[in-house]
Parts: C-alpha cells; sequence; structure tokens
C-alpha cells in the first residue's frame, strides 16, 4: 500500500498525458506513490503512451465512462491512503505533489486540498469558489468573461484572490488531493456528472460531512485546459449542459425548473 495514488483519466489527449507523464518522470514526489491511467477509450493512441512506461498502471475502460466514473474506476482499483486526481493535460513541477500532501497532512480536519492553477503562460484560473448557485454563476462567469477581454481590473482580481490561503466550498478536479477515507466514506464521485461539476458536487459532499476543502497558493501546477472543448465542441457543451441539469436537481432544487425553461428556449 503506497502513501500516495495518482489517478489520471484520458480521453484522445495523448501529447497531454505524455507532457503529464513526463513531467512526473521527471520530478517524482518523493512520498512513496503509485500512477495510474484510465483510459476511456481513446483512439488516438492515448493507452500506447501509458502501457510502456515505468511505475505507471494502465486501466483500458471498453468505452467511455465519463470523469466521475472513470475516477471511480482508478480509486477502487488502488489502495492509497491519499489520492490525487489529476487531468491529463496538467504539467506538475518538482515538489508540487509533495507540498500539497504536505499541506494536507499538517491540516488533519481538512479532506481534500487544491493547488493554484496557472495556463501555459503562467497566467492563474480560479480554480476554487464559492458553492455553485445562480447568483454564484454569476458573477464568476462575469469576471471571467471581463479577463478574456483583458480587463486589468478582472486579471489583477483573479491573481490577487489566487495568492491567498483559503477554506473554499471546492477545488478543482483537475488536481484534487483527497484522503481516501473521506472519498469513500461519501461514496466516491457522483457518476452521473459525465464532465463538469463533478468536483464541486464532491466537495460539498466532503463539507456536509464537517470537513474542510484547502486551496494551497504556495503550490503552482500548470494546467492547459480547454483541449476536450476544443476538440469536441458539441459534445462538450451537452455535457456541460447536462451536469447542470444533475447539479441544480440535487442541491437547488428550486433553481431546477427555471434551469430547464432557460435550456428549452435556448434550444439545449
Amino acid at each position: 500500500m503506497s502513501g500516495l495514488t495518482i489517478v489520471i483519466v484520458s480521453f484522445n489527449a495523448r501529447d497531454d498525458l505524455a507532457r503529464c507523464l513526463d513531467s512526473l518522470r521527471d520530478a517524482p514526489p518523493a512520498t512513496d506513490h503509485d500512477i495510474v491511467v484510465v483510459d476511456n477509450a481513446s483512439t488516438d493512441g492515448s493507452a500506447e503512451t501509458a502501457s510502456g512506461r515505468p511505475r505507471v498502471r494502465l486501466i483500458a475502460l471498453p468505452a467511455n465512462a465519463g470523469f466521475a466514473a472513470a475516477n471511480n474506476t482508478g480509486i477502487r482499483a488502488t489502495s492509497g491512503e491519499l489520492i490525487l486526481l489529476l487531468n491529463s493535460d496538467t504539467i506538475v513541477p518538482a515538489g508540487a505533489i509533495d507540498g500539497l500532501v504536505a499541506a494536507l497532512r499538517t491540516a488533519p480536519d481538512a479532506a481534500a486540498a487544491g493547488p493554484r492553477l496557472v495556463d501555459g503562460e503562467g497566467r492563474p484560473e480560479l480554480s476554487f469558489g464559492d458553492m455553485v448557485s445562480p447568483l454564484a454563476e454569476w458573477r464568476q462567469k462575469r469576471l471571467l468573461t471581463a479577463a478574456a477581454r483583458g480587463a486589468p481590473r478582472a486579471l489583477m482580481t483573479i491573481d490577487e484572490r489566487t495568492r491567498a490561503r483559503r477554506q473554499p466550498d471546492w477545488v478543482s478536479g483537475a488536481c484534487l488531493l483527497v484522503r481516501r477515507a473521506d472519498a469513500e466514506a461519501v461514496g466516491l464521485l457522483d457518476e452521473r456528472y459525465f464532465m463538469y461539476l463533478e468536483d464541486v458536487d464532491f466537495c460539498a459532499a466532503l463539507r456536509a460531512r464537517g470537513r474542510r476543502i484547502l486551496f494551497t497558493p504556495d503550490v503552482t501546477v500548470t494546467h492547459l485546459r480547454g483541449r476536450s472543448r476544443q476538440a469536441a465542441p458539441a459534445a462538450t457543451n451537452r455535457a456541460y449542459r447536462d451536469s447542470h441539469r444533475v447539479f441544480y436537481a440535487k442541491h437547488h432544487p428550486r433553481w431546477a425548473p427555471l434551469l430547464r425553461a432557460y435550456l428549452r428556449l435556448k434550444g439545449a
């Protein structure tokens, strides 16, 4: 039984997966660990990229089970005391995983921790936040839209927010370290989410047990996000809408009918 299990879900992201695994090979965490890649029936050679690597175990699924279900498959097939859910489109620098492990181990009342995520040019992303609700989503989208336009105040706000230690409602599943005992206590990730919002839902379940979520800004991981959306925009947009339906029905049932009506008006 290793101290840490790293679970990487891959779907048609061969080049990203290779970079991620290379970063783990070139600067492996000092923490005793094992790595499992769960491939969602990729057709681009992703499975072959993982299969020949030392210290990497491949689980090749016969069909695309989605992000939550594939992560659960990796968790159930391993035994590490700590579990790191890691996107295939991340690059992990030396010391980052050990920093996350240290942050979580020094906070016994915390269930999970996430790092500061930056894009390929070093710009931070909002990889944490308040519990998703109509108002919280409006605020977040407003800020991100302004940042995408290059608005200096929005960019400064994001930079400032991502430099302070926090105890948010959720951290991004792109790089999320969780104690196995806590993950198993909440039944792992809700597999009704094919993609999107499963991390927010998972953190909500952990918090419901009285456990804290940590955002650790002194640990930075590169996240080359958006690759799946670029490859299959229609499918990812559909998954995004479906996840919102599931999330609001579960957490905000009073808002769920309005969300469904709004999506119908948009033809979605």
